[in-house]
């Protein structure tokens, strides 16, 4: 008889993780960042030292976090913030920008928001994993997109996992296999006019269940997610196309281009054409 191990793969639909910079820095006392505005996620994670980040939430509430070694700090899209090393034991750190899809889905496993950015680990054992995670990425940039893009996946994990407000995620249920259903049908249809009646149709479900059933999977209503999904499309399109933002929009799900500006906006925090200058500043 042969010996074999047989295992199925859950339902999760990894879509559009992207890596946009990593960096390690040992800052000089009091130096500072901002205020700023990020078109992506931005996590840093404290080597030593001290600081301070300054914040605007999304309920228009200022607030100052003190931070140390072992503590890590998410910035949101569209969110003001400042943050300054201490003027006598300044910090040294590491971060990575981010985005995707479902990012927000797996932050929100870590217990990680604009309203709630502070990162502490469980155990210290599993804050240095964090940062090994996180360093190795920042000393590979030679290393090939997908290779780093795993590393990315690995950090994403390690983020979830070690997390002291992390939340329980979801396994591998039958209304798992619904909501892949879902955003398969989204993926290849989103360029057109969808109903949240039409999506629950190809999943057999009733509008209000299939609602309810989404918005517990990935934390937002499908509506929303089309949303994302539409715009994240856009933002590939406009960074590695010359095609106009017009066509773009129009490719994407959106014949009024200035509704399109308007969300695009409302979801980087800077409209279509000043998203594409920088994204081309950067290369």
């Amino acid at each position: 008889m042969n010996n074999y191990s047989f295992s199925i793969f859950p339902n999760e639909n990894f879509l559009d993780f992207r890596l946009y910079q990593y960096g390690w820095e040992q800052c000089r006392p009091l130096h500072s960042f901002g205020p700023f505005v990020r078109n992506h996620y931005l996590f840093h994670y404290i080597i030593s030292g001290q600081g301070t980040l300054d914040s605007t939430g999304p309920d228009g509430t200022d607030r100052r976090y003190e931070l140390g070694p072992g503590q890590g700090f998410l910035i949101c899209p569209g969110q003001i913030n400042t943050y300054a090393a201490h003027k006598t034991d300044p910090w040294e750190y590491t971060w990575l920008e981010f985005d995707g899809l479902r990012v927000e889905e797996y932050l929100d496993g870590a217990g990680l928001s604009a309203l709630q950015p502070i990162y502490h680990p469980q155990f210290p054992s599993q804050g240095d994993e964090l940062r090994d995670t996180m360093l190795y990425i920042a000393r590979h940039a030679e290393a090939a997109p997908l290779h780093l893009i795993g590393h990315l996946c690995l950090f994403l994990d390690a983020l979830i996992r070690s997390s002291s407000t992390r939340k329980t995620l979801h396994g591998g249920k039958l209304k798992d296999f619904y909501i892949q259903e879902a955003v398969n049908f989204m993926e290849h249809n989103y360029q057109r006019d969808l109903t949240v009646e039409e999506i629950a149709d190809v999943c057999r479900l009733n509008r209000s269940y299939f609602s309810k059933l989404f918005k517990e999977i990935m934390g937002c209503p499908p509506q929303e997610f089309l949303i994302r999904l539409r715009l994240s499309k856009a933002a590939e399109m406009m960074k590695l196309s010359g095609n106009s933002i017009r066509d773009i929009a129009a490719g994407c799900g959106y014949p009024n281009q200035l509704h399109f500006s308007r969300a695009f906006k409302k979801r980087y925090g800077v409209s279509p054409r000043q998203w594409r200058a920088e994204e081309q500043q950067k290369k």
